[in-house]
């Protein structure tokens, strides 16, 4: 998820393509990852069979729905790492009612320098001033909400789950996690060419026994998977995602952990690699739900450490 003023998590990439994967694995309900975790702790046992493996998807679908729907009622600030094909920053990041705001803090693990922090104040002062760009990413971000509600909706008819054997808990859980496989349903017909991506993925997905909150998910591209008959783009197999969320504070979730390895072709053009990894923490709730003008403000007010 060039520097912006939007985080990985509600950027649009100018790729349709990228940007369909981007909106699946970000809610977690498509994420991919080529296997499970091996820093895990100690087995637990299975003690979950006096329910079916699809209501616990179905509670964890409402809550994720509910979740998406009002996730501009409360403001969060935080830190984020992002390396990819562009490089390697970390940002102090904030939500806002119409977006996220950040401001660069390192490049390559290190202080940014005077130079560069006069840059990303005066990026952020062109926020204030002429605001349309970021206000047409905010309109284009919630499209990309819709598209996201929509697949996570479908989830439970799209796939077949099961317990996975042993209940293998991630490292450092606070609580027991309820831990699904889940593989196509050869039912299951898309209604519409972005739901198509639910028929080519396979994985697990980890479900918090107490909030029935989504923490973590893993999956595989099975096969190809096409959009518009392969004209719009397709997915090759192999691809991978894995995707972690967790709670900031007052029951407020937030993408904690993003690692993507796909490869897609867009327009029938261009073959694209997209290899990256996104960590985020030190979540703060603020008070109030701010508006990206304050959130600016805020962030230009603070004083960071340069070389």
């Amino acid at each position: 998820m060039q520097d912006s003023i939007h985080s990985t998590q509600s950027s649009v990439n100018s790729r349709p393509m990228q940007r369909l994967c981007r909106q699946a694995a970000l809610l977690g309900w498509c994420a991919l990852a080529a296997s499970v975790c091996c820093a895990q702790q100690a087995i637990v046992s299975d003690q979950s069979t006096e329910r079916s493996p699809a209501s616990w998807v179905e509670a964890a679908v409402n809550h994720e729905a509910a979740i998406i729907q009002n996730q501009d009622s409360a403001s969060i600030a935080y830190r984020i790492h992002k390396s990819d094909a562009k490089g390697d920053t970390t940002r102090e990041e904030i939500t806002s009612r119409q977006g996220n705001v950040a401001r660069m803090l390192q490049r390559d693990g290190r202080p940014i320098t005077a130079a560069e922090d006069a840059a990303e104040r005066e990026r952020l002062q062109e926020v204030l001033s002429s605001p349309d760009d970021f206000l047409r990413h905010h309109r284009r971000d919630e499209a990309s909400r819709e598209d996201a509600l929509e697949l996570i909706r479908l989830m439970p008819t799209a796939m077949i789950y099961s317990y996975a054997p042993g209940q293998p808990q991630p490292q450092g859980a606070q609580s027991r996690q309820i831990v699904l496989d889940f593989r196509p349903d050869p039912k299951f017909h898309p209604p519409t060419m972005l739901s198509d991506l639910l028929t080519g993925l396979a994985g697990r997905f980890w479900i918090d026994a107490e909030s029935q909150r989504l923490t973590r998910a893993e999956a595989h591209v099975l096969h190809p998977v096409n959009f518009g008959w392969g004209v719009v783009g397709r997915i090759f197999p192999g691809g991978t995602i894995e995707f972690e969320q967790a709670n900031a504070g007052g029951d407020h979730w937030v993408y904690s952990h993003l690692e993507e390895h796909l490869t897609i072709r867009e327009l029938m053009v261009k073959t694209v690699a997209v290899n990256s990894e996104m960590n985020a923490w030190d979540f703060h709730v603020l008070p109030n739900a701010l508006s990206f003008q304050d959130a600016v403000r805020m962030l230009l007010a603070e004083q960071i450490p340069l070389r």
